[in-house]
């Protein structure tokens, strides 16, 4: 475990980063936009891109690309499949102009292309600017299969580039993305409570020439609220999102980051993180951010990974439950809850009496798990 001091120092570590190739600037309809290069891809993306993951109001969509911002993120699995046809709906006048991304969790190389074929047709497009292998949490799970199945598609003009998305175990997945040669775009889970070695891995992803994209970037969002009052209004009051926002922009190895939001106030205090720089202010509201979400929020360093005896994987249940409880999304934590299969559902840790799992970062692993099962089973 990284002592506490040194994460503090990761925090405010960054503004003496050496530069990771170049960033430039323009005038949109919102004011100034920041753009970076999307590793090999050449692609010029706005540094704050749209995660659309969460949001349900297509007009805040329309609003993003109003303002200027170029780069959105979407997936086969989000919302049943309607946030997909929601992002295409939004963004079909200005279509030529941006990147949309989208994922399959596909194993295989035909549900992959029937994943793509779907996901064409929802968005109302004829391409798709990066193609994700979705949620990828170990080594083996990038196949020569599945790898054959983006190069293929990408031959056939319906994607452009391709990549993977990694939420768990960095360590291993980031290292075999690099090794394998063909992964042109990684979008990684990255924020300011993770360890400093995150740090040199997306460095190496980023000197091979692979481009990075942040997501989780709010760190679960977690804040301290009182009943009744949303967890969101909180944060925006105390600056901790778009502190973490910052944070995460101050990295000039990471192109671009796909933060969610769901209403106008969302996208506006993102939007601005854009052009302001990480402060003295920033840290100090992380540094109290940190020792809060310490025994709520899980790092995905894969520590608990195959420790639990009824085969719980750990990590993704407590993210479930972040998002219930860090952004309000009930029905996603739910839905992701009861996507696990029928006997990992029917897991009560309470009924263990003890739990052999003890998260070296210092979340309350019984805690949370017992909470998500209560919630959500």
């Amino acid at each position: 475990m990284i002592p506490i001091s040194s994460r503090r120092n990761f925090l405010a570590a960054g503004l003496a980063l050496p530069a990771i190739g170049g960033s430039t600037a323009t005038s949109g309809a919102g004011g100034d936009l920041r753009f970076r290069t999307l590793g090999k891809t050449g692609l010029k993306v706005t540094s704050v891109g749209f995660g659309c993951m969460i949001t349900s109001d297509q007009s805040v969509v329309e609003k993003g690309a109003d303002l200027g911002i170029n780069f959105f993120d979407t997936a086969r699995s989000y919302q049943s499949g309607n946030n997909e046809r929601m992002v295409g709906a939004a963004l079909k006048s200005k279509r030529k102009q941006l990147y949309i991304c989208s994922k399959t969790k596909a194993t295989t190389k035909a549900g992959a292309f029937e994943h793509l074929e779907t996901t064409l047709k929802e968005l109302g497009t004829d391409y798709l600017d990066i193609w994700y292998l979705h949620q990828r949490a170990k080594a083996e799970e990038i196949t020569d299969e599945l790898i054959d199945a983006q190069m293929t598609a990408k031959k056939q003009g319906k994607i452009r580039f391709h990549g993977i998305s990694v939420h768990t175990i960095h360590a291993e997945v980031i290292p075999a993305a690099i090794k394998n040669g063909h992964v042109e775009v990684i979008l990684t889970s990255y924020n300011f409570s993770m360890e400093p070695q995150m740090e040199a891995l997306i460095r190496s992803a980023h000197e091979a020439g692979i481009g990075i994209v942040g997501m989780k970037v709010m760190a679960g969002g977690f804040r301290r609220a009182k009943p009744g009052q949303k967890l969101y209004d909180t944060l925006k009051k105390e600056g901790a999102m778009v502190a973490a926002l910052k944070w995460v922009l101050k990295n000039p190895g990471v192109a671009t980051t796909i933060p969610s939001m769901t209403d106008m106030d969302q996208l506006d205090e993102n939007f601005k993180a854009m052009t302001s720089g990480f402060s003295g202010a920033d840290e100090k509201v992380l540094a109290s951010q940190l020792d809060f979400i310490r025994p709520l929020y899980c790092r995905s360093c894969g520590s608990c990974e195959g420790k639990c005896p009824n085969n719980v994987p750990v990590s993704d249940v407590i993210r479930y439950l972040s998002y219930a409880e860090g952004y309000g999304q009930f029905a996603l934590g739910r839905e992701r809850f009861l996507e696990l299969s029928p006997e990992i559902q029917s897991v009560r840790c309470g009924e263990c009496g003890s739990c052999p799992i003890q998260c070296p970062n210092g979340v309350r692993v019984l805690e949370r798990l017992t909470r998500a099962q209560e919630l959500f089973a």
